[in-house]
């Protein structure tokens, strides 16, 4: 089952990217290589981080890899953002397929670590860019992404953040994923 994103989404989750903002996060000019090769290297545990592909959040490859998995100093997506996450070649794709505004379908699991924590978002709806009381944004500490296949359903599962244990995000949207936490929230 292929999974299409529609403009209007697309054009939301962009500006949700786009307005999120975080004090002290704006990647420095003269931030060395050296420096976003650590922080990238710091979402996975070191059996993954250290033999991974680094690249840049502009795409440029700081380091060449050769364990099939990619870390990032931050997220893409979001520009500025410091939260590294390490990503097999699902992520990668589904990260890929995002940015583009592309539809993305898998018949395999994917795993991406960010062992740093990552960025507020609302739980339900990734188009949301203004913070508000609903309980349904979270700014999740370290954890692990699950996709599943996109035949899976999901139908079920917990989908309160605030519920101990694993959860889902953005589950009635087609980036739909399983966050695995395992450590502490971010306050």
């Amino acid at each position: 089952m292929k999974t299409h994103f529609s403009n209007r989404f697309i054009r939301a989750l962009l500006a949700l990217f786009v307005s999120i903002t975080f004090a002290g996060t704006a990647l420095a000019d003269d931030e060395t290589a050296a420096t976003k090769i650590a922080r990238a290297e710091s979402a996975a545990p070191a059996s993954i981080s250290t033999d991974a592909t680094i690249v840049d959040v502009d795409g440029t490859v700081l380091r060449q890899g050769s364990n099939g998995w990619t870390c990032l100093p931050g997220v893409p997506l979001i520009p500025g953002d410091k939260h590294p996450m390490c990503n097999d070649s699902v992520w990668s794709a589904w990260l890929a397929a995002v940015a583009a505004g592309e539809e993305f379908s898998t018949d395999t699991i994917g795993y991406s670590y960010m062992l740093q924590g990552d960025a507020m978002v609302h739980n339900h709806d990734p188009s949301a860019t203004e913070p508000d009381d609903s309980g349904h944004w979270v700014q999740e500490g370290p954890h692990l992404m699950l996709l599943l296949p996109t035949t899976v359903s999901l139908a079920g599962m917990n989908a309160d953040p605030y519920q101990p244990g694993p959860y889902v995000m953005w589950g009635e949207t087609p980036l739909r994923h399983i966050m695995v936490p395992v450590g502490p929230r971010e306050q």
